[in-house]
């Protein structure tokens, strides 16, 4: 084991490197230039609206929510005018999706919500519970 780790001591030490860019041989021949600008797109943020006048108009949203890179504002104005069940049924539904993508969602003011995915949350006031918190 002794003579093992002595080769290989010599073997290190007896390498002469001049600090002046010489490099051995393996390293001289063949070289790599990397760019270091970046030319990917870059993912944006989008906060987008989406009205929802039927249980099918949130199927947009969610696709957005599942994404990952959507802030998505939902106006519910015109289901809920036009029938209460369906608009139970998208909001469950919403939040079902929120809650399988580590989300958030709330409402705001009467006729709007609000969901976020997993590296966005809601903030709320003590005062001012948002309309789906249970």
């Amino acid at each position: 084991m002794r003579d093992m780790f002595s080769k290989l001591k010599d073997k290190v030490v007896s390498r002469d490197y001049s600090y002046e860019g010489e490099f051995p041989d393996q390293f001289s021949e063949d070289y790599v230039e990397l760019d270091t600008e970046f030319k990917g797109s870059k993912s944006k943020i989008k906060v987008r609206p989406f009205i929802v006048e039927d249980f099918v108009d949130i199927k947009p949203a969610l696709d957005a929510l599942r994404e990952g890179y959507t802030i998505a504002l939902i106006n519910i104005k015109p289901l809920k005018d036009r029938d209460m069940i369906e608009l139970k049924r998208a909001v469950g539904k919403l939040k079902k999706t929120c809650e399988a993508i580590d989300g958030d969602i709330a409402g705001f003011g009467e006729d709007w919500l609000v969901a976020t995915p997993s590296f966005a949350s809601i903030h709320r006031d003590d005062e001012l519970d948002g309309a789906l918190e249970s």
